[in-house]
């Protein structure tokens, strides 16, 4: 008995079936991480960009916070290492440099998957006189996820100022969810939110916490930081409305230590970072479960069909 090739439209609907599969298993994942001064220098760390490049690359949507790159050299070494290790395309929108002095003009960059999701405006709010670096708003739109658009505001507060800055996203929510018509608003980023620079009794002063429309993923006992010297929730993601909140997949929001998961030593962590990235996965949208079953038992059928037929 000779088993015959299986026929090539086979093999591609079989291929095809299991990225289905893969995409309702994994979900839509967002991450937020703080990078700590990523710059040209930094990206020219082999050895780094390749850490950064297999975390990044986890992500449909990456947060990245504390760049340093006016001129976009380090974000494009990136883009360059992400766009030859995976079989994904990866795009950036960035924000213009941000902050109060010369010395600490940051930038707000989002690196995403150009097949899972695209960029459908952005917006780059104004409130110099309550932020250091003013969120960079950008509403984003995939067909993968239950809610389809939905708008990521990202901030790195000012450590001294954290409660009056989280506060103030308060005030960025309703600018932003006014100017596109859009409540499903998801707030990340370094807030500082948390050990000395957020306490308990400061939460009642912070909208984002008295508000019980608001949803804070990242637990205050959760640790952010990779020291020993810190034990702190300072990256924080916050989701607006049950819409938003019931398209997040369960107990998927967490701290991404990518030290065990590549079995990497502390130094090798710090030199990206003295922060652990965050995320969470928004659940994958009801064609895509529907179809996914459906597609699996005609692909068991065709392939057993075939090896019927080879007979």
């Amino acid at each position: 008995m000779r088993w015959r090739s299986f026929p090539l439209p086979l093999l591609l609907f079989s291929f095809l079936t299991l990225l289905v599969g893969r995409a309702a298993v994994s979900g839509f994942r967002i991450c937020s991480y703080n990078v700590q001064k990523f710059n040209t220098m930094k990206a020219k760390n082999y050895r780094l960009i390749h850490t950064l490049t297999r975390i990044v690359s986890r992500c449909d949507i990456c947060l990245l916070q504390d760049v340093f790159d006016p001129k976009g050299e380090a974000i494009k070494i990136l883009l360059s290492s992400l766009n030859r290790y995976e079989h994904y395309s990866y795009r950036s929108v960035a924000s213009e440099a941000l902050g109060k002095s010369k010395e600490d003009m940051q930038q707000y960059v989002f690196i995403y998957r150009m097949q899972t999701v695209n960029v459908t405006d952005k917006y780059q709010y104004k409130g110099n006189e309550y932020f250091d670096r003013d969120p960079f708003v950008v509403q984003f739109q995939s067909k993968n996820t239950p809610i389809e658009k939905f708008i990521l505001v990202p901030l790195h507060t000012n450590a001294t100022l954290a409660v009056k800055e989280i506060d103030r996203l308060y005030d960025v929510f309703e600018d932003v969810s006014k100017k596109w018509n859009n409540t499903n608003v998801m707030f990340l980023g370094d807030f500082h939110a948390s050990c000395a620079y957020l306490t308990r009794q400061d939460k009642k002063n912070i909208r984002l916490f008295t508000d019980s429309n608001f949803s804070w993923l990242i637990g205050d006992r959760v640790d952010t930081t990779v020291t020993d010297k810190t034990s702190c929730a300072y990256d924080r993601i916050v989701v607006y409305g049950q819409p938003f909140l019931k398209a997040i997949r369960p107990f998927s929001a967490r701290v991404y230590n990518f030290a065990k998961e590549f079995k990497l030593s502390k130094t090798r962590v710090l030199e990206v970072s003295d922060h652990f990235p965050v995320e969470v996965r928004l659940k994958s949208s009801a064609l895509l479960h529907q179809a996914t079953p459906l597609l699996i038992l005609f692909s068991i059928s065709a392939v057993i069909q075939s090896m019927f037929s080879a007979l």
